[in-house]
């Protein structure tokens, strides 16, 4: 594992990380360990998406055992944006940001992440897989031409000059995330809140991350059919269904008990 860079004085406890989890039991206790030795981690939503393999057991251990972690869980399998949308409805930090429940993202980015948000006036920070400097695991050639397909699709249609559109790490202000009405409940997150941060005018930023990619037989879940939806998705919603969206403003932030287990319905 790679050093841990120190957590500056302004950043302790900003973050809201929104980490949603299906049959990720293997995996799920190391990255909630990565992720709440940052400082910048003020609270760790998990949402499980109604896992068969023992992630929700697993879950109920950790936010009995752990400060900061509250967890729900859906009473049936929805998917990732449906899980995302449970999470971030949660958030009580004033930034949320995007954790998968596997190795693949490093916490230790969460400095790089969320600097443009408190010297740049960000809105909204992308973590490029593609725009680093810093090590990375060699994507398969297919699933990073697709990647690179899908971003360049998105880019044209939203206007954006994103690298890498489909990427987990994502961190927004609160209230802007918050105030949008996510609708994918599956992969199809990624175009659709893309085409809404533009529509927005949202003040975007991107900065290179270490990326660690597993194969389909390691667990990862994304699959060509996703692919399909996703470019269904960028013109659905930068085209069939754009329409501008208001900025919201700042707002205070409010305190919530650190650990809370709960239920959510489908």
């Amino acid at each position: 594992m790679m050093k841990q860079p120190p957590v500056t004085e302004d950043s302790v406890g900003i973050l809201s990380i929104v980490m949603p989890a299906y049959n990720e039991a293997a995996t799920i206790a190391e990255v909630v360990d990565a992720v709440l030795v940052r400082g910048e981690v003020g609270e760790l939503v998990i949402v499980d998406d109604c896992s068969s393999d023992g992630t929700w057991d697993e879950i109920q251990r950790i936010a009995n055992e752990r400060e900061r972690v509250r967890v729900f869980r859906h009473d049936v399998n929805q998917g990732k944006g449906a899980a995302l949308r449970t999470g971030i409805s949660h958030c009580t930090k004033p930034y949320v940001l995007i954790q998968d429940a596997d190795m693949e993202y490093w916490p230790g980015d969460y400095a790089a992440l969320v600097r443009p948000l408190l010297d740049n006036g960000a809105d909204v920070v992308y973590g490029s897989r593609f725009l680093t400097g810093n090590a990375h695991c060699v994507l398969a050639f297919w699933h990073s031409m697709g990647n690179q397909f899908l971003t360049m699709m998105s880019n044209m249609f939203s206007n954006l000059h994103l690298t890498d559109m489909e990427t987990c790490y994502k961190a927004f202000r609160r209230e802007i995330i918050q105030s949008i009405d996510i609708c994918e409940n599956r992969f199809g997150f990624e175009p659709e809140i893309t085409a809404k941060m533009a529509a927005m005018r949202a003040k975007i930023y991107e900065v290179g991350i270490s990326y660690q990619g597993r194969s389909y037989e390691e667990g990862k879940k994304i699959g060509w059919r996703d692919g399909v939806r996703a470019i269904y998705c960028i013109l659905k919603y930068n085209l069939w269904e754009h329409r501008p969206l208001s900025m919201p403003k700042p707002v205070v932030t409010a305190e919530r008990p650190a650990v809370e287990v709960a239920a959510e319905g489908a």
